[in-house]
């Protein structure tokens, strides 16, 4: 079958496709109206050496997995949990928080998900600070020139991290427009066997009809009827 003819098919039937579509789309856009929002904060603690050598710097650098270690524990959740008075378990809250360190740039990231964006902000903050206080004590036993310092470069923002109405829109029309043409090849196939009047004949044999009976009295004049 040629393109063109696809195409004159999804143009005859289009209106199978645009009905799916707006199905999908009207129910991906219900479900993220009715679907609780979560919300994402993000803080970056930088991790400084006192020097700038490249022995103290590598150092720092090897370090930072160390220091992602320290910071994703339940013993840092259940700190966060006390300073807070959150009721949750340490287990639930730190499967809400990632902890990642980006070694090119000296920083650990520290992203937390909760229903609540204040709330996100204030777990992501003091969690930031228990690296902060956790080198200043570290660093009381090092010479001056040793240690390394962690500092909270800004304070946290979230951000809505779903539902995305606007994208589970669009990717529930997509997904629409591919059900409904579908749905329309499934119709095409089914009438390609259909021989509904005379042209549907002509096509199917490849000649001409000549002539055709002519439906009986009584069955012409029940269609009257």
């Amino acid at each position: 079958m040629l393109i063109i003819e696809y195409f004159r098919i999804f143009w005859r039937r289009g209106w199978v496709m645009m009905l799916s579509a707006v199905l999908t789309a009207g129910s991906a856009l219900l479900f993220s109206v009715v679907q609780t929002p979560v919300y994402q904060s993000t803080v970056d603690v930088l991790v400084q050496p006192a020097r700038t050598d490249f022995g103290l710097t590598q150092s720092a650098k090897l370090l930072l997995d160390s220091y992602v270690a320290f910071l994703d524990t339940e013993n840092s959740a259940t700190e966060v949990i006390d300073v807070l008075q959150l009721d949750m378990l340490p287990e639930t809250l730190r499967g809400d928080v990632h902890i990642a360190a980006e070694a090119q740039r000296f920083l650990i990231r520290i992203e937390v998900e909760n229903q609540s964006g204040d709330l996100a902000n204030d777990i992501a903050r003091h969690w930031a600070q228990l690296l902060v206080q956790w080198r200043n004590d570290e660093n009381q036993k090092q010479r001056r020139e040793d240690r390394v310092t962690a500092i909270i470069l800004d304070h946290p923002r979230y951000e809505l991290d779903r539902p995305r109405r606007a994208i589970n829109s669009a990717a529930g029309a997509v997904m629409g427009l591919l059900i409904g043409a579908a749905v329309v090849l499934v119709l095409e196939y089914m009438d390609a066997g259909m021989v509904r009047n005379r042209k549907d004949v002509e096509g199917i044999l490849g000649m001409s009809v000549l002539g055709a009976i002519p439906a009986h009295d009584g069955e012409a004049s029940l269609r009257r009827k």
